[in-house]
């Protein structure tokens, strides 16, 4: 059975639901993140040691190119804009192979050469609107995601007029990237609710094929567009397109044979979950904007307890079907203003999925919105809208949730990531669905923050090292803290945690984060309980007057470097600046970890290779630790002072310095990394 765990009690947020009713009609596509200092953009101070106060990221001035920056132990090393083509339209999602950074867009991608990065290049750059072109790569083949109703099968920029349209493309698009300078369109795989987001698994038992699970957030399409397709629920139809994902097989060999064979229903036996309500501030400003479209005669309607405008998208089409339905031609009357008004309540039930009074709780999320998969412990991260899940992949075309949670403060559950020995989990919370303020000093800091998990087994023993061969079935989430972008932002700054990726700091959880305008972060999460912040780059807003989308949808470190997707402005790539936190030695040996190919969520085990920078970074945390005598700390770093290649008489002095490492992690305080001290010597020795 799947153990569910639930924060305290609250009052359900209007913000979910929402965004997923935008998303069914297809209004828009979300995301889905010393002394002070600042300066102007292209060329950030850095701090090296010490909390900055005041924090530099507040009052930054605002600019699309020119707006000033704050950076505490990170560097800006370039910010390249987008091509023409590219220019005005949102950047999303990054994935990489070999030199390259592909980045997505709502008009496409393209394809960065970031060998230099101080120079970035384009290698190439493909002309293919959809939203919200969510890329991944395998090999030779690159996957894109398209969601809403204007993709086409034929990249056009015409979009799509009608409402039933075999031009459509809602799913996941397959190109060749063999000759990544001109890459080929080779399929595409349609789903009943498109590809919001999509997951690639490779399974070594099955070397033939690579699954790519599809996580779709919209509504769902008429069958009369793709056969199949049913909107009705499972319990009135056992086809139905809702309380499930999309398996993909793709034939490495035969790309263009790709189809879905599965469809898992990890949604069962779900209620809804309680959800906090808007802050004060949002309450007001809804109350306020209420009253105004009401004023001017527009559409409101009552959701969860608040009114809310409804925009011209969603009200025009009804009003079209009402004046056609009465036979009517031209523009709607006020009678036919009065039908829609009376009629829009229930709509509105119906489409959130509200019960009528006395009929049982509202079911629970019929989707996720990203799921990252760790095959080297045969687990899952399932951010499923309003719940986190562990699912068991062992059978990439059968995934099995076997544990959920849900959180009063958390809002939208976007994405996962686990820690390195698999023993932990977080899991990031778009509450405003990426297009609303959520860091303002008046935003709670519980909500739109990260939620930590430890694994424990059955029993609630926590999990030391997760492999891929455990039992699992028992597996269950603890929650240990939230963490929170510490800066408070404006009201003109879209702000809430976004997407991230550890970085191979040996030893340590170490994570950079997007917070779209809200910069990036780089923290600690060693310690669940207490996660820190140790560096951040932020910009000034967009448009210091309005709300104009902007700031970093995604921010991964690859092969030594941590390349951001800049929403509005391009790519910026940026390296780690040796600080209290983060030592020189620490940083060396984070890039000597090297990826052909890098997708965030299909999170790879990092392994590092032996070397004189790994031992030396396991130094630099003893001492800080303070898990190792200044004497033997000496000693060690007298025998690593040397470098590669290594003679016999230093392996002779490293062999022997391990076995007394050996005797001292019997005492220390910090066992575990005295003994990951020792075994990088005895592996330097033994080289």
């Amino acid at each position: 059975m799947a153990s569910v765990f639930r924060r305290r009690p609250a009052v359900r947020s209007t913000v979910a639901p929402l965004f997923s009713l935008a998303l069914a009609l297809g209004l828009f596509s979300a995301a889905a993140c010393g002394p002070s200092i600042s300066s102007t953009a292209g060329s950030s101070s850095n701090m090296s040691a010490g909390e900055p106060t005041p924090d530099p990221r507040v009052g930054l001035r605002a600019g699309k190119f020119d707006a000033a920056s704050a950076a505490w132990n990170m560097r800006l090393v370039s910010s390249t804009q987008p091509t023409e083509k590219f220019v005005g339209i949102t950047n999303s999602d990054l994935a990489f192979t070999g030199p390259y950074a592909i980045q997505g867009s709502y008009n496409g991608y393209q394809v960065w050469d970031i060998s230099n990065p101080s120079a970035v290049t384009l290698k190439t750059s493909y002309f293919c609107p959809a939203s919200q072109s969510d890329v991944s790569v395998f090999k030779n083949l690159l996957f894109v995601s398209g969601e809403g109703n204007s993709g086409r099968l034929d990249c056009g920029a015409q979009g799509v007029k009608d409402t039933v349209s075999h031009d459509r493309l809602r799913g996941l698009r397959i190109f060749d990237i063999s000759d990544i300078s001109n890459p080929k369109y080779v399929a595409n795989v349609q789903t009943c609710r498109g590809s919001h987001t999509h997951t690639v698994l490779f399974d070594p038992k099955d070397p033939d094929n690579v699954y790519v699970y599809i996580s779709g957030s919209a509504g769902v399409r008429s069958p009369s567009e793709l056969a199949g397709c049913v909107r009705l629920t499972p319990d009135k139809d056992p086809n139905s397109a809702l309380f499930r994902i999309e398996v993909i097989k793709v034939p490495l060999a035969h790309p263009e044979q790709a189809a879905i064979v599965s469809s898992p229903r990890i949604f069962n036996n779900l209620t809804a979950p309680v959800r906090h309500g808007e802050s004060p501030a949002d309450v007001a400003e809804a109350k306020a904007a209420a009253a105004a479209a009401r004023a001017k005669g527009g559409y409101t309607a009552v959701i969860f307890g608040q009114e809310r405008v409804l925009p011209p998208q969603f009200t025009t089409p009804m009003l079209d079907s009402i004046v056609k339905a009465r036979g009517g031609t031209g523009p709607a009357t006020g009678a036919d203003s009065a039908t829609l008004r009376t009629a829009l309540p229930g709509i509105i039930a119906k489409m959130i999925g509200e019960q009528p009074s006395g009929t049982g709780p509202r079911p629970g999320p019929t989707q996720c919105h990203d799921i990252t998969v760790y095959p080297a412990i045969g687990l899952a991260g399932g951010a499923c809208e309003g719940y986190g899940f562990l699912l068991d992949i062992r059978d990439p075309a059968h995934p099995v949730r076997i544990a959920a949670a849900s959180d009063s403060n958390f809002s939208y559950w976007h994405s996962a990531t686990f820690n390195n020995d698999g023993t932990k989990v977080l899991f990031s919370d778009e509450w405003g669905g990426g297009g609303q303020p959520k860091c303002r000093s008046t935003d709670r800091r519980e909500w739109g923050a990260d939620a930590i998990f430890t694994l424990t087994d059955a029993n609630g023993t926590p999990v030391v090292v997760r492999d891929a061969g455990a039992d699992r079935t028992g597996d269950k989430m603890q929650f240990r803290n939230y963490y929170k972008l510490p800066a408070a932002q404006t009201k003109e700054e879209n702000c809430v945690a976004h997407n991230g990726s550890l970085i191979p700091i040996p030893g340590r959880d170490v994570m950079v984060q997007a917070w779209y305008q809200g910069g990036i972060s780089v923290f600690d999460w060693t310690d669940p309980r207490n996660p820190r912040e140790i560096a951040f780059f932020d910009r000034g807003p967009v448009d210091s007057t309005r709300m104009a989308m902007g700031g970093s949808w995604s921010a991964y470190w690859y092969n030594g470097n941590i390349v951001s997707s800049e929403i509005a402005r391009g790519l910026d790539i940026f390296e780690l600046v040796p600080s209290a936190y983060l030592s020189q030695n620490e940083i060396d040996a984070a890039k000597t970890v090297h990826f052909d190919y890098f997708n965030t969520q299909g999170q790879p085990k990092l392994v590092w290779p032996t070397s004189f920078a790994l031992a030396r970074a396991y130094a630099d945390q003893l001492e800080r630790s303070k898990g190792l005598s200044s004497e033997r700390l000496s000693q060690v770093r007298q025998a690593l002072s040397g470098s590669s290649p290594v003679s016999m008489q230093v392996k002779t002095a490293l062999g022997a310095l391990a076995a007394q490492l050996d005797v001292d992690a019997r005492s220390s305080k910090d066992a575990g990394k005295v003994q990951a001290l020792a075994k990088s010597l005895r592996d330097l020795a033994t080289s």
